[in-house]
């Protein structure tokens, strides 16, 4: 994995500035990097049960946004005519906020677990469908005719040629996707209270414990670093063939 050697410097300004700021301030609501460093070390047990249910309804949203829309944006980017049918439902609904969902989720299923998911799963959804039709449908057309050739069935075209001639644009709405699930299923805790990090961080705002409050905030950054930088070597992997291409392209 590269170090990222000035994006790091800058983190470590940051905390630096952080820390000589609250230390010059007399507002006793403003913690010091270093009391906040504490503060985390300290209620470890506490965030890290915290941060697993945060964990898991990001997952299991982002999984089943992932087995149901991944299929049906390759199905609907091939298949021209269901494509024109189901694309003005997805333009009318994608706008909708996936906070404004909670209200409906509440509605059909209730205040556990299945609504923070259902809230996931919606806003992870879009990235990826959008992703994968568009991908689908720019896929240039020799692929067509050697599919043709081989004489494949549109399943297995969509399955052997499509998918994989997609994957670097569907990866980009992957990644998205992630991003989202660890933002809504916070954003989902706050509102439906229960556990999680959204509802360490409600409870620890309600008693002015603002320490609290940044530690659960520092965890949610460290988590955001270390998926983007497993995201990162997945990607690299996974689609190897795609960036020594684009590299070659460019020498």
């Amino acid at each position: 994995m590269r170090l990222n050697l000035p994006g790091t410097l800058f983190l470590i300004a940051l905390a630096i500035l952080w820390e000589v700021t609250a230390r010059l301030s007399p507002s006793p609501n403003f913690p010091a990097f270093s009391t906040v460093v504490v503060t985390l070390v300290t209620n470890f047990d506490v965030i890290a049960f915290e941060t697993l249910q945060t964990l898991k309804r990001a997952v299991i949203g982002f999984l089943i946004a992932l087995a149901t829309m991944l299929p049906l944006g390759v199905f609907l980017g091939r298949v021209k005519a269901a494509g024109d049918i189901v694309e003005p439902v997805i333009e009318f609904i994608r706008p909708l906020p996936p906070i404004a969902m909670i209200p409906v989720a509440m509605i059909f299923l209730g205040i556990g677990d299945p609504a923070r998911i259902a809230v996931v799963a919606y806003g992870c959804a879009f990235p990826i469908l959008i992703n994968a039709m568009e991908a689908v449908r720019g896929a240039h057309p020799m692929l067509g005719n050697v599919a043709r050739s081989l004489r494949l069935t549109s399943a297995e075209q969509m399955r052997l040629i499509d998918l994989p001639a997609a994957l670097p644009q569907i990866m980009a709405g992957v990644r998205i996707s992630i991003a989202t699930a660890l933002l809504l299923s916070v954003v989902a805790e706050m509102l439906l209270a229960a556990n999680g990090l959204g509802t360490f961080i409600v409870r620890a705002q309600e008693r002015f414990q603002i320490a609290q409050n940044l530690a659960a905030l520092l965890t949610i950054v460290i988590l955001a670093l270390i998926i983007n930088a497993l995201l990162e070597g997945a990607d690299r992997k996974l689609l190897a063939w795609h960036h020594e291409r684009h590299a070659a392209h460019h020498d």
